[in-house]
């Protein structure tokens, strides 16, 4: 239940629910919150579906039925069935030797994936052999990594070949030192993690990542193959017979109960008031943020487009992890990652922009800062669902930082809409999605009728031509009344900070 909730949001969800079940008060009850499975019991009512409700749309899934399916390259909604996954895959040109095999993180790494997963394992040690591919476990939290610990669970993973790495984000945001390949080598790799778009593992454009079960991943890293089937294929044992793989099976909670692990919660002053916080000026991992401008009351006119993109647009793609996130107290410093892996419709690179001051073409960041030195605010323009991915809040900051004013797109992934709100920018979408054909990488953009401001009122966006020619369509928004305020304080945090 969790991984599904988890990977709603990949595919646009605002959020996904379960009602609440037995499994739920289990959980509760093992993590001493019985009082709290006790309420919900309570009010179960609430938590389920109310009787007689109806939905735009329904989806049966016939669960006998369901094979085991393996998604990617580059994208987590690209779904294909365990047993059809060689034959695509030699159709498509993917690297068929799986590199590495990682398996964990925040989206799969509970007590049960990781028996699961050790069941595979401990099949494949009892028949002498180990994993062919690289096997990395990373636990999702302290409490899963004692426990596995303490239950010799993680000991079976490492004696199947794997390497037990920190409980943190680790190779799912790019935390990862790969050393076994060098950058722009083709190369697959196969995770149990929740996201896989282009580069964000490992920061390899070459790397051909999919997303899997942490089982289906731990067999997959036996086979060494996409083209192996764990459900149909047979492995050679170190005697030379062969076997077949038998379901996985795992707990879905630890008989013994969950060990808690290092407490290294610290408790804040009680008195905070006499508190400073010394930034040194010199540092590129630190920095004071200072209040964006407020709204200076005009429509916004012959704003330049910084970038129009074409195709998906994850906040990888507008803010890249791995080695970036040692500047995330540094917001001018992450700022150079902004929009490097997007790409430009104009030319159909990444991380290449004409400038419009001066006709040169140039990295995004470059062009977005020589943009903001001259006092010129900007756009962006963009496809479907614009700003999918990980919540982080630094895909939001970085344009603002730059000089951008206003997002243009399709559609929005909605947690990303409401961060540019609160940065103090301008989410828009087209009324007609076909209106985004008519820009032009070259054109200027103006909004209009920013001092009507309201809820549920289009904005007028008008389109200046290189040739001169305008045309005008309205650009829809989500703001409410709260949130416009946002906007005219210049963010969210401006407008606190005029409310004290």
């Amino acid at each position: 239940m969790g991984t599904i909730c988890n990977m709603g949001a990949e595919i646009g969800a605002t959020t996904s629910v379960f009602p609440f079940n037995s499994r739920m008060a289990d959980y509760l009850k093992a993590t001493g919150r019985e009082d709290i499975s006790g309420l919900a019991q309570k009010n179960i009512h609430i938590l389920e579906a109310d009787a007689g409700c109806e939905y735009d749309e329904l989806i049966e899934i016939n669960l006998d039925e369901l094979e085991p399916h393996v998604n990617g390259p580059f994208t987590p909604d690209l779904g294909t069935p365990i047993s059809k996954l060689g034959e695509v895959a030699e159709k498509n040109g993917w690297p068929l030797e799986i590199k590495v095999a990682l398996i964990g993180s925040c989206t799969n790494s509970s007590y049960e994936d990781m028996t699961r997963s050790a069941s595979i394992a401990k099949q494949a040690l009892d028949h002498g052999v180990q994993s062919k591919s690289l096997f990395t476990v990373t636990p999702g939290s302290e409490q899963i990594r004692a426990t596995i610990e303490r239950d010799a669970v993680a000991e079976t993973l490492r004696e199947f070949g794997g390497t037990v790495l920190a409980n943190a984000c680790g190779p799912c945001i790019g935390q990862w030192n790969r050393q076994d390949i060098k950058k722009g080598d083709k190369n697959t790799i196969v995770t149990s993690y929740n996201r896989n778009f282009t580069g964000r593992n490992d920061a390899n454009p070459e790397t051909h990542a999919f997303v899997a079960s942490p089982e289906i991943v731990t067999a997959l890293a036996l086979g060494g193959s996409l083209k192996f089937n764990p459900m149909a294929d047979f492995v050679e044992g170190a005697n030379g017979e062969k076997f077949k793989l038998e379901d996985p099976k795992g707990d879905e909670l630890p008989s013994r109960g969950f060990d808690p692990g290092e407490d290294t919660y610290q408790d804040p002053p009680s008195d905070g008031s006499g508190v400073k916080v010394d930034v040194d000026p010199s540092s590129n991992r630190l920095q004071l943020l200072e209040p964006f401008d407020s709204w200076d009351g005009n429509d916004l006119v012959e704003l330049p487009i910084l970038i129009k993109i074409t195709g998906k647009c994850t906040t990888d793609h507008i803010s890249a992890a791995g080695p970036w996130l040692k500047y995330r107290g540094h917001l001018d410093n992450i700022s150079n990652n902004m929009f490097i892996a997007a790409v430009n419709e104009e030319n159909g690179e990444a991380n290449n922009v004409r400038s419009q001051l001066n006709g040169e073409y140039g990295p995004v960041p470059d062009t977005a800062r020589h943009y903001k030195a001259n006092g010129v605010n900007w756009v962006v323009v963009g496809d479907e669902n614009y700003g999918e991915g990980s919540s982080r809040e630094h895909a939001a900051l970085e344009p603002r930082h730059l000089g951008g004013r206003a997002v243009i797109v399709r559609s929005f992934a909605r947690i990303h809409e409401t961060n540019l709100k609160k940065q103090g920018m301008l989410p828009l979408t087209f009324n007609d999605p076909g209106d985004y054909d008519k820009i032009r990488p070259t054109d200027r953009i103006s909004l209009l009728g920013l001092k009507d401001f309201a809820p549920g009122k289009p904005i007028t966006c008008e389109v200046t031509h290189l040739d001169g020619s305008q045309e005008q369509f309205p650009l829809n928004h989500t703001f409410n009344e709260t949130q416009i305020e946002w906007f005219k304080a210049g963010s969210a945090l401006n407008n606190m900070a005029k409310m004290k």
